[in-house]
């Protein structure tokens, strides 16, 4: 127990921060009073407490990013960063996300691939309306991205489809046709 040099209460030595340059290894004051001597320290002059914040962290880069790193590895972390991107960008929450993925069978709703573990599947949206359409991996939601346009979509489709051999047979036949119409023009 040790009492403390601001609010003079006594205290478990668990309420103090340690300095090894002190008798008892803790700090005089406790945690509460140094907080709230540092918050009044940033009240009255916050610029220079973010300058002391800044240089710290330019001077120890690898700490820093060993912290964030770290904190991003939280699940609870991730689920709050991806709750906050998705209600920013969309406004919708990750139950949502979760519900529109179970709907579509647990992967894309084009190819069907499942989301990795790095990576969540793309919201689809119409960018004019910003209507939500469904989850996409990558690759369809970056080839649907190119052909937003529904008329182009289908354009594409009908080039991608194997042709009906009755089409063949009709195209042939056109050409047939031009083919004596220039011979007659001769």
């Amino acid at each position: 127990m040790k009492r403390c040099k601001r609010c003079h209460i006594l205290k478990p030595l668990e309420d103090f921060y340690r300095d090894a340059g002190m008798r008892a290894g803790v700090r005089n004051e406790c945690k509460a009073c140094n907080a709230a001597a540092s918050k009044a320290r940033y009240v009255a002059d916050p610029a220079a407490a973010v300058a002391r914040v800044k240089r710290w962290q330019q001077a120890n880069p690898d700490r820093v990013n060993a912290y964030h790193r770290a904190r991003r590895a939280d699940p609870r972390v991730k689920r709050a960063e991806r709750s906050g991107y998705l209600k920013r960008k969309y406004g919708i929450a990750v139950e949502e996300y979760e519900a529109m993925l179970t709907r579509q069978g647990g992967g894309c709703g084009i190819c069907g691939s499942p989301p990795s573990d790095s990576i969540s599947l793309h919201i689809d949206h119409d960018h004019r309306s910003g209507r939500i359409r469904g989850l996409l991996c990558f690759v369809c939601n970056s080839s649907l991205g190119e052909l937003d346009d529904p008329d182009l979509l289908r354009a594409a489709l009908r080039y991608v489809e194997p042709p009906v051999e009755r089409d063949l047979l009709v195209e042939a036949r056109v050409a047939e046709l031009k083919a004596l119409r220039l011979a007659l023009a001769r």
